[in-house]
């Protein structure tokens, strides 16, 4: 069976027939600047030491040197091109740089790091010296598809042609306002909605909100604007999930959904 947890912000705790992998784990107290305005959705102790993280880009509230300094060394890091150096700094030898569109396997996992419409800096790498990603996870029973940060672009539409069906999208729904500043490189409820539309996939969860306050939209207004964004699109409330921060939500076995279906029909 496979489960989704929300740490908080873009990161989740994926639990897939006994693998763990997180995506973009920041535990920490802050975002460089910004407190966080609610605790880890799982304590750092409890990840296990043979997870594996994906890394979307260096922003400080995707990459916290708090969190990997406190993961276990045997964890597996994957991440965009020129970030290896910083983990290797750190003492993470574990680690595989990616360009976009490679593949990679691990055990049963086929890991492709694809584009995002977004940008990357950090004090210690200066602005878009390191590539920025999102990340697509395919096992033999189910695919993930973990955006990180983006703007809203043709790519969505492309890669669910490639590589659907995907199950379950984690998508960014925060951090848009004001909108003629955000609009390039954060998408907005809707448009995070009509991503899940583009990818085809079976299921959504909005991500990237509510942790750290970044930008103009109140920190717990994304939800209710994806809500309605689903109802004027007459979409299926069912399919597109907002999580509290540590719940966990198993996903739906593929098989029973399209024996469901078939019956409906």
């Amino acid at each position: 069976s496979g489960s989704v947890a929300w740490v908080g912000h873009a990161s989740f705790a994926v639990q897939d027939e006994g693998d763990v992998f997180l995506t973009d784990p920041p535990f920490g107290p802050r975002a460089l600047l910004p407190r966080r305005k609610t605790p880890p959705g799982i304590p750092i102790e409890a990840v296990p030491p043979h997870a594996f993280a994906v890394v979307s880009h260096d922003h400080y509230d995707h990459l916290d040197a708090w969190t990997v300094d406190r993961l276990p060394e045997t964890l597996d890091w994957y991440v965009p091109l020129g970030l290896g150096e910083w983990f290797r700094k750190r003492g993470r030898t574990r680690v595989v740089e990616f360009d976009w569109w490679q593949s990679a396997q691990r055990g049963r996992w086929t890991l492709t790091c694809l584009p995002s419409q977004h940008w990357s800096r950090r004090t210690e790498h200066g602005t878009n010296e390191t590539l920025w990603c999102s990340w697509l996870l395919q096992s033999d029973l189910r695919s993930y598809y973990f955006a990180g940060d983006t703007g809203y672009f043709h790519g969505f539409a492309e890669y669910g042609r490639r590589f659907g069906p995907i199950d379950v999208a984690l998508l960014p729904i925060g951090a848009y306002a004001p909108r003629w500043f955000m609009r390039g490189h954060h998408m907005d409820p809707a448009e995070a909605y009509q991503a899940f539309l583009d990818l085809g996939a079976r299921h959504m969860i909005g991500m990237h909100w509510g942790t750290f306050d970044l930008t103009d939209e109140p920190v717990d207004l994304p939800p209710r604007v994806l809500a309605e964004a689903v109802r004027a699109r007459e979409g299926d409330p069912e399919r597109v999930r907002v999580l509290a921060v540590g719940e966990r939500w198993r996903v739906p076995d593929a098989e029973l959904a399209r024996a469901g279906a078939s019956a409906a029909r």
